[in-house]
C-alpha cells in the first residue's frame, strides 16, 4: 500500500506556531477596540523604558561589541562554523549582497538624507545650523548605523550559527541557551524563547512594511502625482508581499539571494551617481574626515548618556535605535547565520562587522555631506523643509536637485521597493524556521507568514496603529537584551571549551608513527606521495585494513570493560567510544574526492579518492590510504590520547 500523505501541519511547532498567532491576535483586537488606551499605555511604558533603561541598552551594546572583537583576536577566532573540514556555502559577493540588504538596506534609503539633515536642525549638543553642527550630525548619523548596529547582529549570527553548524543544534534562537539549559532547549522554555523571538520578526517586519510603504508613495507622488493616500499604500503593501511571495517561492537560493544582488548592484549604481554628480571631492573630503572623527571618537560615544545635559535627545535616538536593533536582531542574526555555514568564527565576525559597516560609512557619507552641501553651500531650503515636514520624501527633495532626477527617482523607488521584499521574504522564511519542526516546511506554510505580516501592516495602517506597533516592538528589545547577555555567557562558555580541545588536541600527523614498525625513507616517502586512487580501491582498503583495525581496538577496549561500536557509514567506517556522561570519541575513515598534484605522473586521472579520517570536530585533512594496520591503530592511540587529555582537562570535581 503507498504510504500515508503527510498532513498539510506535519512540520508545524503547535507551541511556536499557535502562541504566536494567538498574540497577534490579540495585540489586533487591542489596537482596533481600544485604540486610544492601547496607545496611551504604549507610550507610557516607551518613555518609562527610555528613561529608566537607557543605561542597560547602553552598556549591552557596549558589551556585545567588545565581546566580539576579543572572541575575533583571540583563538576563538580559528573555530568553524560547521566541521574543521567545512567550505562557505555561498561566493563573498553573494554573502556580502544578503548581509546587506536584509540588515538595514532600507535604513539607508530612508534615513542617508534625512537623518544628517535632521541632527543639523536639532543637534544632539551646540548651536544649530552651523559647520560643527554638520559634522557632529554626520559623526551622530555613524554612530547610529555602524558597528554598534551591526555587533548587535553578529552577536546573535554567530551565536546560531556555532550551535547549529559546529554543535547540530536546531537553527533557532533557544539553541544558543543550551550551555546553559542543556535539554530544557526542546521543552517549554524553548519554546518560548522562539515564540518571543517570532513576535519580534513579525512585528519588526510589519511595522517597516506599513511605514516604508510611505516612502514608495512619496517616490510615485513625485514621480507619477499618484495620490499619497491609505488607499494607495494598502495597494502597495499588496504587491511588495506579493513580489515577496514569490521571492519566498523560488527558495533562498533562487529567489532572495537573487533580489539581494539586483539590490547591491542598483544601490552602487545610485550611490556613483550621487558622487559624480555631485561635489565630488568635497564628498571624499569630508567622508574621511567623518570617519575619522567616528573612529577616534568610538569609545566617548559609546558610553555617553547625555547625563550631565539631559534633553531627551538620547531617548529619541540613541537608545530608540539600539532597541531597534535589538528587536530586529533574532530576524536579521538567524538570516545571516542561515547563509553563513562553513566560514570561520574570525572571518564572519570580521565580514559582518566591517564590510557592511563600511558600505554603510560610504553612503551614509555621500548622501549626508552632498545633501548638507547643497543646503549650506547653495541654499537648498527647499530640502531642509522637506524633511521638517515629512522625511519620506527626503531623498527624492535631493535627488531632484541633481541631474537626470527623473531616472534617478525611479532607480530610488525600485531599490526602496525591492529592499522591501528582500526584508519581507527574508523575514518570512526566519518566521517559518522558528515556527517549523524542521526546515522542510511545505510553500504554504512559508507563504503564510508573508500573507499574515502584510495583513498586519495593512489592518494597523487603516487603523492608526502602526506608531503604537513601533512602540511595541521597541519595548520587544528590552527582555530580549537580557536573552542577548545569556547568549553571550552560552557563547564565551562553549567556545572556551572547543579552543580547549582544539589546544589539547595537537595537530594531526601526517606520517604513522613507526614504533616496533620501523621504516625505510624510501617507504615513508611512498606514503606521503599522494598516488591517484579509485574510489573502490579507497572503499576496499577501508572495509578489509581498517575494519580490521578498529575491530582490534574495539576487543582490546571492550577487555577494559569499555563500550566501542563500529557502524557503517555511506563512505566509509566509523568507531565511537562511549564515555557515558562525557564527551564520546568518535574516528571515521571517509572515503573523500581529492585533486592529484599537478607533479604526480597520473595528473590528468579525472577522479581521485582518499581515505580522510575523520573526529567529531570534522575532517582533519590526511590520507590513511595504503597505512598498514598497526599504523591506523597507533593513530587512533594518538587521537584518543589526545581525546581523553582534552577531558581531563575540562573534567570537573562533584
Amino acid at each position: 500500500m503507498p504510504s500515508a500523505k503527510p498532513s498539510w501541519f506535519a512540520n508545524i511547532n503547535p507551541n511556536v506556531f499557535i502562541s504566536t498567532v494567538s498574540i497577534i491576535a490579540i495585540f489586533l483586537a487591542l489596537v482596533i477596540f481600544a485604540p486610544d488606551a492601547f496607545s496611551l499605555l504604549t507610550q507610557q511604558l516607551n518613555q518609562w523604558i527610555t528613561t529608566s533603561f537607557s543605561w542597560f541598552y547602553v552598556l549591552s551594546v557596549a558589551i556585545f561589541l567588545i565581546l566580539l572583537i576579543y572572541i575575533a583576536l583571540s583563538d576563538m577566532g580559528k573555530i568553524k562554523l560547521g566541521p574543521d573540514h567545512s567550505q562557505p556555502k555561498y561566493k563573498n559577493t553573494s554573502w556580502f549582497a544578503m548581509l546587506f540588504t536584509a540588515g538595514m538596506g532600507i535604513g539607508l534609503m530612508f534615513f542617508g538624507v534625512a537623518e544628517p539633515v535632521m541632527h543639523y536642525v536639532t543637534p544632539p549638543a551646540g548651536t544649530p545650523e552651523t559647520v560643527l553642527a554638520a559634522q557632529q550630525s554626520m559623526r551622530v548619523t555613524f554612530f547610529h548605523w555602524g558597528l554598534h548596529a551591526w555587533a548587535i547582529y553578529t552577536l546573535v549570527g554567530l551565536s546560531l550559527a556555532y550551535f547549529a553548524y559546529r554543535h547540530q543544534l536546531p537553527l533557532k534562537i533557544r539553541s544558543a541557551l543550551y550551555p546553559l539549559i542543556g535539554q530544557k532547549i526542546y521543552g517549554p522554555l524553548g519554546d518560548g524563547v522562539d515564540t518571543f523571538a517570532t513576535i519580534g520578526t513579525v512585528f519588526g517586519v510589519a511595522t517597516t512594511l506599513g511605514f516604508g510603504v510611505t516612502q514608495i508613495n512619496s517616490g510615485l507622488n513625485y514621480l507619477f502625482g499618484i495620490e499619497q493616500a491609505p488607499s494607495t499604500q494598502v495597494i502597495l503593501i499588496i504587491v511588495v508581499s506579493a513580489m515577496a511571495a514569490t521571492s519566498v517561492f523560488f527558495g533562498l537560493d533562487k529567489g532572495i539571494k537573487r533580489l539581494s544582488e539586483l539590490n547591491l548592484v542598483l544601490a552602487l549604481l545610485l550611490l556613483i551617481f550621487v558622487f559624480v554628480a555631485g561635489p565630488s571631492i568635497y564628498l571624499l573630503q569630508t567622508t574621511i574626515q567623518n570617519a575619522g572623527q567616528y573612529v577616534s571618537n568610538l569609545f566617548s560615544m559609546t558610553f555617553n548618556l547625555y547625563a550631565y545635559q539631559p534633553s531627551g535627545w538620547i531617548g529619541g535616538w540613541t537608545i530608540m535605535y539600539w532597541a531597534w536593533w535589538i528587536s530586529w536582531s533574532p530576524f536579521v542574526g538567524m538570516f545571516i547565520a542561515r547563509v553563513s555555514e562553513g566560514r570561520s568564527i574570525r572571518e564572519f565576525i570580521v565580514g559582518v562587522l566591517l564590510i557592511p559597516t563600511g558600505f554603510t560609512l560610504i553612503w551614509m557619507g555621500f548622501m549626508g555631506n552632498a545633501a548638507l552641501y547643497s543646503i549650506m553651500h547653495e541654499a537648498n531650503t527647499s530640502l531642509l523643509e522637506a524633511v521638517q515636514r515629512d522625511s519620506s520624501v527626503a531623498l527624492f527633495e535631493f535627488l531632484s536637485h541633481l541631474p537626470f532626477s527623473s531616472v534617478t527617482s525611479i532607480i530610488a523607488t525600485v531599490l526602496v521597493m525591492l529592499f522591501f521584499v528582500t526584508s519581507a521574504d527574508s523575514g518570512a522564511l526566519v518566521t517559518d524556521y522558528l515556527t517549523a519542526k524542521s526546515e522542510n516546511s511545505p510553500t504554504w506554510q512559508r507563504l503564510f507568514w508573508t500573507v499574515l505580516m502584510a495583513l498586519l501592516a495593512i489592518i494597523l495602517l487603516l487603523a492608526g496603529g502602526l506608531e503604537a506597533l513601533q512602540s511595541a516592538t521597541i519595548m520587544s528589545a528590552l527582555p530580549f537584551s537580557f536573552i542577548m547577555l545569556l547568549m553571550c555567557w552560552g557563547l564565551i562558555k562553549a567556545l572556551h571549551l572547543d579552543v580547549t580541545k582544539m589546544h589539547a588536541l595537537q595537530a594531526a600527523r601526517i606520517t604513522p608513527r613507526a614504533i616496533q614498525n620501523p621504516r625505510s625513507w624510501q617507504q615513508r616517502l611512498g606514503l606521503i606521495m599522494h598516488y591517484a586512487h579509485s574510489q573502490g580501491e579507497v572503499r576496499d582498503y577501508i572495509e578489509t585494513t581498517v575494519s580490521k583495525a578498529f575491530s582490534s581496538f574495539q576487543a582490546e577496549l571492550k577487555r577494559r570493560q569499555i563500550q566501542v561500536k563500529i557502524a557503517q557509514l555511506e563512505d566509509g567506517l566509523e568507531l565511537r567510544v562511549d564515555h557515558q556522561d562525557e564527551m564520546n570519541f568518535i574516528y571515521q575513515v571517509i572515503a573523500t574526492q581529492t585533486v592529484v598534484p599537478s607533479f604526480m605522473p597520473d595528473a590528468d586521472s579525472p577522479q581521485s579518492y582518499q581515505a580522510e579520517v575523520f573526529l567529531r570536530e570534522g575532517g582533519q585533512g590526511y590520507d590513511v590510504m595504503e597505512w598498514t594496520q598497526e599504523d591506523l591503530l597507533q593513530d587512533i592511540i594518538d587521537q584518543y590520547e589526545r581525546h581523553l587529555h582534552f577531558l581531563s582537562l575540562v573534567r570537573t570535581p562533584e
